[in-house]
């Protein structure tokens, strides 16, 4: 899976529109990351800026838009509502997919790092990167503001994390800044038969973790009860990481639900609406419709519908665009407006702005003519790959079809299992598919390399054993992944729906295929490796592969013809 990272930068700038503009253009620069949202505050002085992408690309946008920003803003002369304490004031990382928060921490404070010495700014780490937990609050990190910057530089307990020093001129320009790392927030309001802002209110209070006050003689009226200390103590709700507050919309002429899903590791969208709707039901109101502002990562939506498919005992193993439908009509997102994947999915998005020409995109007549075409790309080693994404293919049709058999209705979660392992594999060699074509362009890419000086020539020759390294193994993980369909396709032959038993023969027979055709691959492009012990080794892992798949395939083929004969 792609990792795909969000930065949200807050910049100390809502009023001037062409130091915002300069700022996004220069994180825009070179199309690598997509600017999602840019949301300037004129009374706050504040420009908040959303951009998401690969993990090395958002670094170099962040870096980016932190050095223009501090060319362009005097945090001396800044003024605004919201508090603040530098032209970048905080820099948080979310991971959106393919990628832990842990792993965003520490980019986080790689970043801040580099922050610091790169652009000679003061940066402190908060959230999920901070290194004490007292800097986990954003608050603390940020205590005094900018005008409390001089005090803190070098004290103890105080001073930043990176770029601590004698307050100067450059700390008095570009103040400081705080580089995080946090979960995806999610922003929804679920949709209430009532037009009545109280009652919103009181299922709000039922499921948002602060809950509502506890109150005396337990009645809505009496007065808040206090702990020892003067503190209204509170009852909690039902939803962990979660903030909720009543509203009525005139727009839409209903109450809703507004809620903030801060972790949606305690609580995933699927669950809070489940939890909405109990509360709502138990005050004589229903849900109708979910509405999320914003984008949305794909997994919330996903784990959505894979949660509703178990509920009705169906087959997880089926496109992401069928389950996402099925997240879609459960939860009603589609109540208000049309609910469209490629704008409101952040992974979507990317892809949609990704003008690269893919070979699994194209038409089954336009792949046959790619292949057939003049040029050597693509070639066996793509093909390769797509023979074994057809064989998982097979394989998951047939345990999808076992799991909605009539009368099998008990072992639906066997074959649901089957199916979504060959979803796994199937997408993994479909991904092989474009990267074996990749692999010999990075080949190609190599006799483009200048060889006029011995330097040149050095880094041309480790360039070319490199490329030829990635070449060859690319093949041999088709050779694995297209093995992995194996298990599954014996087990369909055997235990699945025997009128698709033919399909799980025809299945091996691709899988085989697959295997020895990326086993070629991998002897004609180990062949140029320099490291014949690692050729070697890399050859010899592939041919006991390929011997194994030739004994796969017989025994598959022998348990099909037992069916059929039958």
């Amino acid at each position: 899976m792609k990792q795909i990272i969000e930065c949200v930068p807050n910049f100390s700038e809502g009023r001037d529109r062409a130091v915002i503009d300069a700022i996004t253009a220069e994180i825009e620069k070179g199309g690598e990351v997509r600017l999602l949202d840019v949301d300037p505050g004129e009374a706050t002085n504040r420009t908040v800026v959303t951009f998401v992408g690969e993990p090395e690309a958002v670094l170099e946008a962040a870096v980016r838009g932190v050095r223009k920003a501090a060319e362009l803003i005097d945090m001396r002369q800044h003024h605004g509502a919201h508090p603040r304490m530098g032209a970048t004031d905080v820099l948080p990382l979310i991971p959106v997919s393919g990628i832990t928060l842990e792993e965003c921490a520490e980019l986080a404070r790689k970043l801040a790092e580099r922050i610091s010495t790169e652009l000679n700014i003061p940066t402190y780490c908060y959230e999920a990167a901070a290194f004490t937990p007292e800097r986990k609050n954003l608050a603390v990190c940020r205590e005094g503001e900018y005008e409390g910057l001089a005090e803190r530089m070098t004290k103890e307990g105080k001073a930043p994390d990176f770029g601590d020093r004698e307050y100067d001129e450059g700390v008095a320009r570009t103040g400081a800044t705080a580089v995080g790392a946090r979960d995806f927030l999610i922003a929804v309001n679920f949709n209430l038969n009532t037009t009545s802002t109280r009652r919103a209110n009181a299922i709000a209070f039922d499921v948002r973790e602060k809950g509502r006050p506890m109150r005396e003689g337990g009645k809505v009226t009496g007065k808040p009860v206090k702990d020892a200390e003067g503190n209204t103590v509170m009852i909690p709700g039902t939803l962990k990481g979660t903030k909720a507050i009543g509203w009525f919309i005139d727009e839409y002429g209903i109450a809703q639900v507004s809620m903030n899903i801060t972790d949606m590791g305690q609580t995933p969208l699927h669950k809070a609406f489940d939890e909405v709707s109990r509360a709502a039901r138990e005050r004589g109101i229903r849900v109708t419709g979910t509405e999320i502002v914003g984008l949305v990562p794909k997994r919330a939506i996903i784990d959505a519908g894979k949660h509703y498919l178990t509920l009705q005992q169906r087959s997880l193993g089926i496109p992401d665009e069928e389950i996402i439908k099925i997240a879609v009509k459960s939860m009603g997102l589609d109540e208000l407006k049309p609910f469209r994947p490629e704008e409101k999915i952040i992974e979507y998005m990317l892809e949609s702005n990704d003008n690269s020409r893919k070979l699994v995109d194209m038409t089954c007549r336009g792949f046959a003519d790619e292949t057939a075409s003049e040029s050597p790309a693509p070639g066996g080693g793509s093909i390769s790959a797509y023979m074994g994404a057809l064989a998982a293919a097979l394989g998951t049709m047939v345990a999808n079809l076992s799991a909605h058999k009539a009368g099998w209705d008990d072992r639906w979660e066997e074959f649901s299992d089957y199916a979504v392992k060959g979803r796994e594999i199937l997408d993994r060699l479909i991904h092989l598919v474009d990267e074996d074509t990749e692999a010999f362009n990075r080949i190609m890419g190599v006799f483009a390399m200048p060889k006029a000086t011995p330097e040149e020539k050095k880094a041309r020759a480790e360039a070319l054993e490199a490329a030829t390294l990635y070449a060859t193994e690319v093949p041999l993980r088709t050779m694995k992944a297209a093995y992995a369909a194996f298990d599954l396709l014996q087990a369909m032959a055997t235990k699945g729906n025997p009128a698709s038993v033919s399909d799980a023969g025809v299945g091996a027979l691709a899988a085989r295929s697959a295997v020895l055709g990326a086993f070629l691959n991998v002897r004609i492009n180990a062949a140029g490796l320099k490291d014949r012990e690692l050729a070697d080794k890399l050859v010899g892992e592939a041919a006991e592969i390929a011997e194994n798949a030739r004994a796969r395939e017989a025994e598959i083929l022998e348990a099909v013809d037992k069916v059929i004969d039958k």
